[in-house]
């Protein structure tokens, strides 16, 4: 079952690099929530209860609920187009994304010897570098804030493959990071949607010192 979840998480990396739509960007996010909720409570069988409720929590209730429906809420209320706006053809991107996942599963072949944990290094690997691409790709800040949370998620699936023994410190650190890195994101896409109608880095290029 766990092999199923890493697949079907590795899918959806090809999925995110060639959508289009903000709206599918949202989904497969929450989709992503939902496949390292199961593949936690499948993987962690000798943590404490109270740290595998709050790894559950933090999946589940954050991943796959509260944090997609706040990037919406970002897309509403500054009135954030529904296109992603990538600099490659979608074409160039599914290569690109392909040959990350390739390379990743070659790189982790090196790295650990063990069958069981050399597919959460493919995993995580892909996902982090796939979180980079989408970063370096999109025009939309909104849409760089996503590839920075696929890089989190890969982070997360990084830490199951050192093992089943998840502190409580880590996942707080985590958790932690996750909450500043969006919640910063959105405060300044709320003030410079006063300026500008459409956040796109592009018109970062206009600001300069008077």
């Amino acid at each position: 079952m766990i092999h199923v979840f890493l697949i079907t998480f590795t899918i959806t990396l090809i999925y995110i690099g060639i959508a289009n739509r903000m709206s599918t960007f949202i989904k497969i996010l929450a989709l992503q929530g939902i496949l390292l909720f199961g593949l936690s409570f499948s993987e962690l069988h000798d943590i404490s209860t109270l740290n595998l409720v709050f790894i559950l929590l933090e999946t589940i209730l954050f991943k796959t609920i509260v944090i997609p429906l706040f990037i919406n809420y970002l897309i509403k209320r500054n009135k954030i187009t529904r296109e992603v706006e990538p600099y490659l053809p979608n074409f160039a991107s599914l290569v690109i994304v392909t040959l990350i996942i390739l390379a990743s599963s070659l790189l982790s072949m090196t790295i650990d010897n063990s069958p069981v944990y050399t597919i959460y290094f493919v995993v995580a690997l892909s996902s982090l570098f796939t979180g980079l691409y989408i970063i370096i790709t999109r025009r939309k800040i909104i849409t760089q804030l996503m590839g920075f949370l696929v890089v989190e998620n890969g982070v997360f699936i990084l830490s199951l493959a050192v093992g089943s023994k998840m502190p409580m410190l880590v996942n707080t650190g985590i958790l932690l990071d996750f909450f500043v890195s969006v919640l910063v994101t959105g405060i300044f896409v709320n003030k410079i949607g006063d300026v500008f109608k459409e956040p796109d880095v592009n018109h970062l290029s206009q600001l300069r010192d008077l």
